[in-house]
């Protein structure tokens, strides 16, 4: 653990934490001293390999199954937190899945799951923490976006709706809960070396690669660095903002 970045005593809730970006922040919070809810939905297994992980190095960690992108199913979360470790200091809305077309083949369902995925859930979830969160007066929420959000992407209307959304939630909820002492932040994800990498053709990846000014992909434990910071008391005067973990891709 890094004392200088400790959340030694703090509840951590990260959402789609099985695998990829969210297993990564999931360790990285624990490692820091943290209790880890770890939610998944359909990854029992990689999500329970997640939990021994953590305990095997001695921290504490529980698995939930809950799709975040229903309402009651995400309070279940939230609740599980509270009942189990005793409340929720910092939630990580990291669940997300793609669907990518060009719009002209984009089906309704196409758009409406990754929004209910990937932005509807980031409510469902921020609401049930922010409630005891108030009460706390202490919070950190930390969503994870995209560089699709900032600069759009081709065959991904529904994706990047989602993300450009999650980063104007991240700006007004941060203006409506600072007053009690919880910040709201968001990164924005470049091209990270996660399942949906591996899936991408060679010859579009290398295409993506000469996008990035650093010229590689990240890697998952580059974002869960920056998750950890802005979840430490060393990021208290963070709010409202987008950090950008992307080698360097969406300057703003």
């Amino acid at each position: 653990m890094t004392a200088s970045l400790s959340l030694e005593g703090r509840v951590a809730v990260v959402t789609g934490a099985s695998r990829g970006i969210g297993r990564a922040i999931a360790l990285e919070l624990s490692r820091r001293g943290a209790a880890v809810v770890v939610n998944y939905l359909r990854s029992e297994e990689a999500a329970r390999e997640v939990v021994s992980l953590i305990k095997e190095a001695g921290g504490k960690a529980e698995a939930f199954q809950a799709d975040v992108s229903d309402f009651k199913q995400a309070q279940e979360l939230i609740k599980f937190a509270v009942q189990t470790f005793g409340g929720v200091d910092i939630l990580v809305n990291n669940a997300g899945i793609t669907r990518d077309t060009l719009i002209m083949m984009m089906s309704e369902e196409d758009f409406d799951t990754v929004i209910a995925t990937n932005l509807k859930s980031t409510f469902n979830c921020s609401k049930a923490a922010v409630r005891h969160m108030m009460r706390k007066r202490y919070g950190r929420i930390i969503n994870i976006t995209s560089v699709a959000g900032q600069m759009g992407n081709a065959g991904q209307t529904n994706y990047s709706a989602s993300k450009a959304g999650q980063i104007g939630f991240t700006k007004a909820l941060a203006r409506e809960v600072a007053a009690r002492n919880i910040t709201v932040n968001a990164i924005a994800a470049g091209y990270i070396d996660t399942d949906i990498w591996a899936g991408v053709p060679e010859e579009a990846r290398q295409a993506v690669l000469n996008l990035i000014p650093l010229g590689r992909k990240g890697e998952p434990e580059e974002i869960a660095y920056a998750v950890a910071f802005l979840a430490s008391d060393q990021a208290a005067y963070i709010t409202g903002q987008v950090l950008g973990v992307d080698g360097g891709m969406a300057m703003m």
